[in-house]
């Protein structure tokens, strides 16, 4: 199987990111909805208490100001005053109402009158009015308010108050006093009340329907994915049991290139297969793992599918080759490593076939690396490919005796040969393995099956 994400998992993934953002959406719409509508029920309240303290300085004014206000300065409210036809009628809605000097001396109030003309310590919402000269209100509850101008106040039903704080001016426009007016928030609460019924009813109607319309589109969106992830699916198990196929006819190509590499010369046939299993029994001596041996025994079956750029004139040569034809040999290297590449199940063995034929001393090629520089499996076929060169038939060298060879393998141990693969090699000598590999099987490389066991066949 090819090294990428199906598409139709991306597909799956897709569908998957689009219900989570849907359920994003919907807490973002929400959280949205709640902070807008606390916002805009702040507004609302303001509003609605801002009206009211205009409409509590006006009462204040009328009711008072003619008789307090003279040119810059307060006058107290006698009692003789409250007492006549003149007498200070407020609206029902006003509990009380409260008019203070600067210097917190009460010029007048409704309740507790024996106040009137004392001065008292300010509390905080004078001292902040005072100190702003700017109009304002605030709830206070009765229950709990320790001013006995609140508590004097209130009246069973009425336990919640405004207390409003306004400007009292002198005849040359500037502030000369407050006036402190408490009003019952019956009327004020159900404004505000029926305001942010509003609002809720509104934001969740708009919010509603943005979000109603967000999840058609996403399921229509899913829906989609969900027929391109199956229309994908049906199309990529199509591909892949082409690529399989396409898979399975390159290695058969290969392996019918390599065969006619070895065709091309009879003294080498079956020069593959010998290479390979001495390949995979020093492999095993060495202790390589299952599927690095699966690998190596392509790599090794494989190492000379080069050659068949190589023309016959010189493969077949029964002559010492010449400097340009050692050239053009050596070529075959990098160009069975470039044939096997496209097939991914032999990626793995590219690097094996590409230095087979290097030396430990650094005198070999392509790239002339030396010691641990060279793959282990490339050691392992290229000195399997030697013993079997020394071993073998040639047109221009008949084959060694074996001790003959392996005095060789032992005279290259450091200098052509890596030295445990020497060592492991000479270790299978001693147990007198090597005299089977001739007898040993013809192998084909199938993906995904491991083989190394026809190496003790």
């Amino acid at each position: 199987m090819p090294p990428h994400i199906a598409p139709w998992r991306i597909a799956g993934r897709s569908v998957t990111l689009l219900r989570l953002f849907l359920v994003a959406s919907a807490a973002i719409l929400a959280v949205g909805a709640l902070v807008l509508s606390a916002r805009l029920t702040g507004t609302l309240r303001q509003q609605a208490v801002n009206s009211e303290v205009e409409s509590a300085t006006f009462v204040a004014n009328a009711a008072l100001s003619p008789s307090i206000v003279r040119g810059d300065h307060l006058s107290a409210v006698t009692p003789t005053l409250l007492r006549t036809d003149r007498a200070i009628r407020l609206p029902v809605d006003v509990r009380s109402l409260n008019a203070w000097t600067r210097n917190g001396t009460l010029i007048f109030t409704n309740v507790a009158v024996h106040r009137i003309g004392k001065r008292l310590a300010m509390d905080d919402g004078l001292r902040r009015f005072f100190r702003t000269n700017s109009a304002y209100g605030q709830f206070v509850d009765v229950r709990t308010d320790a001013d006995e101008r609140a508590t004097a106040n209130g009246r069973p039903g009425h336990d919640r108050l405004l207390d409003t704080y306004a400007p009292i001016v002198g005849a040359s426009g500037r502030t000369i006093g407050a006036y402190e007016v408490y009003v019952e928030t019956t009327h004020l609460e159900a404004v505000i009340a029926r305001g942010r019924h509003t609002i809720w009813l509104t934001l969740g109607v708009v919010f509603g329907s943005l979000f109603a319309a967000l999840a058609l589109l996403v399921r229509s969106a899913s829906r989609r994915m969900r027929s391109q992830t199956d229309a994908l699916r049906a199309g990529s198990a199509e591909l892949q049991e082409s690529y399989a196929k396409l898979e399975q006819s390159s290695l058969e190509t290969i392996e019918t290139l390599n065969a006619t590499v070895e065709a091309r010369d009879p003294y080498t046939a079956g020069h593959s297969h010998r290479v390979r299993a001495m390949s995979l029994l020093i492999g095993r001596e060495l202790g390589l793992a299952p599927e690095r041996l699966e690998l190596l025994g392509a790599a090794a079956l494989f190492h000379d599918v080069g050659k068949i750029g190589v023309p016959d004139a010189i493969l077949t040569k029964p002559s010492p080759l010449t400097r340009e034809e050692f050239e053009i040999v050596k070529q075959h290297a990098a160009r069975g490593a470039e044939i096997v590449a496209h097939i991914s199940a032999l990626k793995g063995a590219v690097p094996t076939i590409l230095h087979h034929h290097e030396r430990w001393d650094g005198l070999g090629y392509p790239a002339g690396l030396t010691g641990e520089d060279i793959p282990l499996d490339a050691s392992i076929v290229g000195m399997a490919d030697a013993w079997d060169a020394m071993t073998t038939v040639r047109p221009y060298a008949s084959a060694l005796p074996v001790a003959t060879a392996v005095g060789q393998l032992r005279e290259g141990r450091g200098t052509q040969f890596r030295p445990e693969v020497v060592d492991a090699f000479l270790a299978l000598a001693e147990q007198t393995m090597i005299a089977h590999v001739a007898r040993l099987p013809a192998f084909h490389f199938i993906p995904g099956q491991r083989r190394d066991a026809e190496a003790t066949g």
